[in-house]
């Protein structure tokens, strides 16, 4: 469901036109540098497949440049419609409070610049399927080139010779206090075992269960290699907890700036841009 804000009565913003809307891309923001480094490559990529349009990198906390301060420089630049797609993978409460708070102060400040914020990137399955690229290529599986977003990979043909149970998965993420989110995000490894073919257990990096009991249940299930997937877009310190606790596994890379997460973001503009159209008809 996307939000769009116009705060201002007096204020008429330009209507929105055929895609025009500029981009800002908000991550959430680390104290490490190497996530702000993986975010500014996944937004370049996101800017090279469409040089038409504006795009900009922007964070809720701790990195630079803030939403407040993109916001104001595409108003200087004279935009007049902007869309805002959250880099998250969960709709938790930076999506539903923190983000929306930002967007109504910047709002305030600009009242013929509308804003619209989309869905989170959540589960998609072209995330799924860059998971599995993922975890092909830390496994030794081949991955075709190009990347493929919705094929299968099948490790029979290609694991070691007790074939493809010998490998299974620990699909890591953050973990939240919200329990029905940690069983929403189970679903991710529940459904990469369904793409894959491969034993795939959840594990979280700072809640039960960790990923000591992820292996030990792969184990149980005859797997001999287990491999790290983690539900990050990003490293950092999380995803170094996680090394940190498993330190003899294959720990497989962050999603980062996959073609497929090039693809949702640009998704999730158009469906921003299409249902505005449709409300406006």
């Amino acid at each position: 469901m996307t939000r769009s804000l116009v705060p201002s009565r007096g204020a008429v913003p330009v209507p929105r036109g055929g895609g025009g809307s500029a981009l800002i891309a908000v991550a959430h923001g680390s104290r490490d540098p190497r996530s702000a480094t993986t975010m500014a490559a996944v937004v370049a990529s996101v800017a090279a497949a469409r040089p038409d349009l504006t795009v900009r990198l922007a964070f809720l906390d701790l990195s630079a440049p803030s939403l407040d301060q993109v916001v104001d420089e595409l108003a200087a630049l004279g935009h007049r419609d902007v869309i805002v797609v959250p880099l998250l993978l969960g709709n938790a409460f930076h999506a539903r409070v923190d983000l929306p708070a930002l967007l109504a102060a910047s709002a305030s400040r600009h009242p013929l610049v509308r804003l619209t914020q989309t869905e989170v990137l959540g589960a998609d399955s072209r995330l799924i399927a860059a998971l599995a690229d993922r975890v092909a290529v830390a496994a030794g599986f081949p991955v075709p080139e190009p990347v493929s977003l919705s094929r299968q990979f099948m490790p029979a043909a290609s694991a070691s010779e007790s074939g493809p149970a010998a490998v299974g998965v620990a699909v890591a993420a953050v973990g939240s206090r919200d329990e029905s989110a940690n069983r929403r995000t189970a679903a991710v490894a529940r459904r990469l075992a369904s793409t894959t073919g491969l034993r795939t257990e959840m594990c979280f990096a700072t809640v039960e269960p960790s990923i000591k009991v992820a292996v030990e249940r792969l184990r149980a299930r005859g797997v001999e290699q287990v491999v790290v997937a983690p539900w990050f877009l990003a490293p950092g310190l999380l995803t170094d907890r996680l090394l940190h606790h498993a330190p003899r596994l294959v720990h497989a890379d962050v999603i980062g700036p996959h073609p497929a997460l090039t693809e949702v973001i640009w998704s999730r503009y158009d469906a921003a841009i299409a249902t505005d159209l449709e409300l406006s008809a």
